[in-house]
């Protein structure tokens, strides 16, 4: 069921994309709040789906804050944002790194963060690229990173990065990095010893972290082999390196945002060259419950 009422903040519709002028009438749908010209009432996904009346999210929040209670631990939004993408994105040239329409992102995200568990369609967003900001959106809002401020030195180390010293490895970079393998000898600092230590500190993650980690680099594993999006694993690492690792702490110093923009692609590249199977290991048996319904 729909009410039509008189716009007083000029707000986009959410079928067409085009501002409701302040003064019009507009359609609100009563059950998941969806907003649009009455003249795109007919050409509204339906059904759409009930807001819920108990469980909704909160406005900011760490990741375990959106997460379902049984596993995967992947927040609904990051999931349906995914599945998405993944239906009509991957013969879109410059996924993840053309942005979506600002305003459009933004109402979006609030609508889906505001639905809580009970996601409105995704489908009637006409650019693809708005749901992909809309992914990038959620995960720049957390209050930290997926790659958590604790074990933010950790994955630098482990992706073959000394941290805030700079520089190469040295002794003291290496006892560092073999610290984080059990049983290493200290001679060894290969890809193979990295990858190791990599993988070693991803289980370390909380584990909301951990499984919506592993889902997002099967999905970025998926786009950087579709040919048509030309998104390849250092592009994608540039875009989401800021994202995923984000900073050892809430509030970093100019000096460590430079500083820190190399690393944090290295850090993703790294995670991306894992294989597949490391990451179904979190999420493979699992991955049915994922699916939207």
């Amino acid at each position: 069921p729909c009410s039509p009422f008189q716009v007083i903040r000029p707000e986009p519709c959410g079928v067409c994309g085009s501002r409701i002028r302040f003064g019009k009438t507009a359609i609100k749908c009563c059950q998941c709040q969806l907003l649009l010209h009455t003249k795109c009432q007919e050409q509204c996904p339906s059904p759409c789906t009930p807001r819920p009346r108990h469980h909704t999210w909160p406005r900011e929040g760490v990741l375990a804050d959106f997460a379902p209670r049984t596993r995967p631990l992947v927040p609904a939004l990051v999931v349906q944002c995914v599945t998405e993408v993944e239906t009509r994105g991957l013969t879109e040239t410059g996924l993840y790194r053309v942005p979506g329409a600002e305003q459009l992102v933004r109402e979006w995200k609030r609508r889906l963060l505001r639905a809580g568990g009970a996601l409105p369609a995704l489908s009637s967003v006409t650019d693809i690229h708005v749901v992909c900001g809309v992914l990038k959106d959620f995960l720049r809002g957390l209050k930290e990173p997926l790659v958590t401020f604790s074990l933010h030195p950790a994955f630098l180390r482990a992706a073959g990065e000394q941290g805030s010293q700079g520089g190469g490895w040295g002794e003291e970079g290496a006892a560092s990095l073999l610290t984080l393998i059990p049983g290493a000898a200290t001679d060894i600092l290969d890809d193979a010893a990295c990858d190791t230590a990599l993988r070693h500190v991803v289980s370390k993650l909380p584990p909301a972290n951990r499984d919506t980690l592993a889902f997002l680099m099967l999905h970025l594993l998926r786009v950087s082999r579709s040919p048509d999006c030309k998104m390849d694993v250092l592009n994608l690492s540039r875009v989401f390196g800021p994202t995923l690792v984000g900073h050892s702490s809430a509030n970093p110093t100019p000096l460590a945002i430079m500083e820190d923009t190399p690393r944090q692609c290295k850090v993703v590249a790294r995670l991306l060259s894992l294989p597949p199977d490391f990451w179904r290991g979190f999420v493979g048996t699992e991955q049915e419950n994922l699916v939207p319904a």
